[in-house]
C-alpha cells in the first residue's frame, strides 16, 4: 500500500499484538492504582467498568467523527484514506484490522494526559487515585474492541451476540444505506441512543 517497504511493515498488525501491549498495561495501571496512588481495591471494579463505558463512547464517537471525516483540503481524501478508508477497501486483510500501536499508544498518552489533568484540576475536592483505575478501563474498553472487530471480520461467530454484532458492522461496510449508520463496533448501544442503529 505504501511506497515506503518500512511504513507498510509498520502498518500491518497481527491480532495478538493488541493484546501482547494492553493486557499488561492494564495490570500494570490497576496494579498501579491500588497499591501506589492508594485506590481502594472495592473502588477499583466500578471505576474499571466506568473506563469500559467511556471507551464505548470514545469508540462510538471517534468512529462516527474523526474515522469518517473528509477535511475540506488537497490531502483530505489522502488522510481519510489512511485513518479509516484502508480498513473499508481492505476489510479482509488480516493486518488491517487491528490499529497500529504507534497510533494507539499516541491516542493512549493523550487519553492518560487528559485523564491526568482532570484529576489534578479536580484535587481540591477528590484525591487522584481513580485515574488509573477508569484507564485501565478504558484501555480494557478498546482491547475488546479491537478483538471483536478482528473476531466479526475473521471468525465464524456461532453466538448470537457476534452474529449480531457482524451484521451490524457488515452493515455499515457493504450496504450504501448505512454509510452514515451503524458506528458501534464492540457495542450498539451508542448506535441506539444516538439514533444511527435503524
Amino acid at each position: 500500500m505504501f511506497e515506503s517497504d518500512v511504513i507498510d511493515f509498520f502498518s500491518r498488525v497481527p491480532w495478538w499484538v493488541v493484546p501482547m501491549i494492553y493486557v499488561p498495561m492494564i495490570l500494570v495501571s490497576m496494579g498501579y492504582a491500588v497499591i501506589v496512588d492508594g485506590l481502594s481495591p472495592f473502588a477499583l471494579p466500578a471505576l474499571w467498568f466506568a473506563g469500559w463505558v467511556v471507551w464505548s463512547l470514545m469508540e462510538y464517537w471517534l468512529h462516527r467523527t474523526l474515522f469518517h471525516w473528509i477535511p475540506a483540503a488537497s490531502w483530505g481524501e489522502q488522510f481519510h484514506f489512511y485513518l479509516h478508508g484502508v480498513h473499508h477497501k481492505w476489510f479482509k486483510d488480516r493486518f488491517r484490522l487491528v490499529m497500529p500501536p504507534a497510533a494507539s499508544l499516541a491516542i493512549g498518552v493523550v487519553v492518560v494526559g487528559a485523564l491526568k489533568f482532570t484529576g489534578w484540576l479536580l484535587l481540591p475536592v477528590v484525591d487522584d487515585a481513580w485515574v488509573l483505575g477508569l484507564f485501565a478501563g478504558i484501555v480494557f474498553g478498546y482491547l475488546v474492541y479491537d478483538m471483536v472487530h478482528y473476531y466479526i471480520h475473521h471468525a465464524k461467530p456461532t453466538s448470537k451476540l457476534m452474529l449480531a454484532l457482524r451484521s451490524h458492522h457488515n452493515k455499515h461496510h457493504h450496504n450504501k444505506k448505512y454509510k452514515d449508520k451503524k458506528f458501534g463496533v464492540s457495542m450498539t448501544i451508542w448506535d441506539h441512543v444516538f439514533g444511527t442503529y435503524e
